[in-house]
Parts: C-alpha cells; structure tokens; sequence
C-alpha cells in the first residue's frame, strides 16, 4: 500500500512546490462586475440639477411634459430626459451684413444683439426651435428686418441719422421675434460704404462746411450792416431829438421875450412918468456935453402954458 503523502514523481522538476494556475479570468470578474453596477448605477440615476440662470424641459418619451427650474429634480430613467436651456442674456454678432441704401448704395456693416429666452416660454420655444433656436429664428429676423429698414434711408441719412436707424432697426426686429425670445438690444457697431462713396460724402461734407461757414460770414454781415442802421437811426433820431429840444427853447424864449417887451409896452402905456423914472434912476449925474438942435435937455421938463 502506497504512502499518499509520498509525493508523486512526475515532470515536474525536482524540489519545485506546487504550480500555480495559468488563467487569471478569476480576477477579471469582479472588475467587469463593478464596472457593470457603474454603468447601470449611471444610466438609472434619477436625480437631475438644474444650475440658476438655466430651466429644464423635462421630456417624457420625447414629449415635452414640464419646465424644471433653478434646483434639485427627480427623474425616471430611460422615460425621462432634461434638456437644459440657459435664461441668461447672450450676445451674437453679424458681421458683414451686406445690404443697399434706398439710393443703391451697398453697406457692410456690423450688428450685434443681445436676447434671452422667457423662462416661462421654455416648452414653446423648444417645441417650436430646438435647442439651437437662435439660429432658427433670431437669425433670420435680424438679416430681412436690417436690410429691410436699411433700405428705406438714403446713405446720406444713413450716416447723419445712425442713432434713428439703428432705434428703428431695434424695435422693428423686437415687434417681429416669436413669444418666448426677448431682444434686449440690437446695436448697429459698424457701416462701411464703398471707399468711392466715402470720399464723395467727404467730399461733400467739406463742400458743405465751406457753405455753412459762407452763410454765416454773410450772417455776420447783416448783423453788422443791420448795427449800423440801428446805430445811424439813433444818432438821427438824437440829433433830430436834439434840434427839437434847441428850436423849442428858442422859441420859448423869444416868446419870453415878447411877452416882455409887450408887458413893458403896455406898462410904459398906461403910466409915461415911468420912462423918466427908469431914465433918472439910469443917469450918472452927467449933462451931455452937445445938444443936438431942437433937442431937450434930460430930465428937464418945462411945464407948458395952459
């Protein structure tokens, strides 16, 4: 009988120990396992954030069914996605925008636009849209309604008038987006005309400046021709004023004295012996040296006889 602890002889060489054995598929089970539970653990997560200045548009077998707001949200996985739209205001430029005045004169010019989306318009929107909604709808908007009020200016009133065009362009594009797409600004940041244009319009504005500046020389003239007038009425009408005022006291003076000499006439009048008096009262106490013949001697007067 055979002792079963005597080790067997073999191939194997001699003093080794025990083999170990060759397929290591053992330890590959567990990882695949884990892996496994992952992925399933992932695809059957049913919790959903939703981060401030986005919505959700939960949809349900495709069909948009709710809007998540701002926070934490419960899901079924694999009925129900979330599609996240952002509130948030953004910004898309044009550039380029390639249009032609009313009087055919072609303009490439630079739009920027600032919009967001009504939270409350979330499901319409991506019914309607999609996620890419601005380029289905804000887009096509903003090149026919900037075109279409671009034409209706002259490229004269283009470039005198910006701040009106682009308030037109601003309201005209607001008054035609679809509900649920707020325009919060349109901005016109660039116009460039042909260079041939540009120079005439220099051109013209340099023309235009001498003009003006004509106007007003020629203004100024008439001011001071119209000071001139003013100034030499004035003086006229002084010294008209002043002749008056002369012609007046001359007047008046010799009117004094008139009444004067006729109040002294009338005085001498009614009393003769005041002519004596005003003569003796006058005398120096002097006789007059010569007499003319037939003369009377002053203050000297012999009574007649009766």
């Amino acid at each position: 009988m055979s002792n079963i602890f005597t080790p067997r002889t073999g191939n194997s060489p001699k003093g080794s120990g025990p083999s170990l054995p060759t397929d290591f598929s053992f330890l590959r089970l567990p990882i695949i396992i884990i892996a496994a539970a992952v992925f399933f653990i992932y695809l059957a997560w049913p919790f959903k954030i939703i981060d401030q200045g986005d919505v959700g548009v939960k949809l349900r077998w495709g069909e948009a069914v709710g809007i998540l707001q701002p926070g934490f949200h419960i899901v079924f996985p694999g009925m129900e996605r979330v599609v996240i739209l952002t509130t948030r205001t953004q910004k898309r430029t044009y550039e380029k925008v390639n249009s032609y005045s009313r009087d055919i004169q072609q303009g490439d010019n630079l739009i920027t636009v600032n919009y967001r989306m009504d939270p409350a318009k979330a499901i319409d929107v991506y019914a309607r849209y999609g996620e890419s909604y601005a380029a289905s709808i804000i887009d096509p908007v903003i090149y026919k309604r900037f075109k279409e009020i671009f034409g209706k200016y002259d490229a004269a009133d283009i470039v005198n008038q910006r701040e009106k065009l682009g308030q037109e362009v601003e309201n005209n594009i607001r008054q035609n987006m679809p509900p649920g797409i707020l325009i919060e600004g349109v901005q016109i940041e660039n116009i460039d005309f042909s260079a041939t244009y540009e120079e005439a319009i220099e051109a013209a504005a340099t023309a235009e400046a001498f003009v003006r500046k004509a106007r007003q020389e020629l203004e100024q003239k008439k001011v001071d021709a119209e000071k001139v007038v003013v100034q030499a009425q004035a003086d006229a009408q002084a010294r008209v004023a002043a002749a008056k005022a002369e012609a007046d006291a001359i007047r008046m003076k010799g009117e004094a004295e008139a009444s004067a000499i006729q109040a002294k006439a009338n005085a001498l009048k009614e009393n003769p012996i005041l002519v004596s008096l005003t003569a003796t009262e006058k005398w120096d106490g002097k006789l007059p040296t010569t007499f003319v013949p037939g003369s009377a001697v002053p203050f000297i007067q012999i009574p007649r006889a009766p």
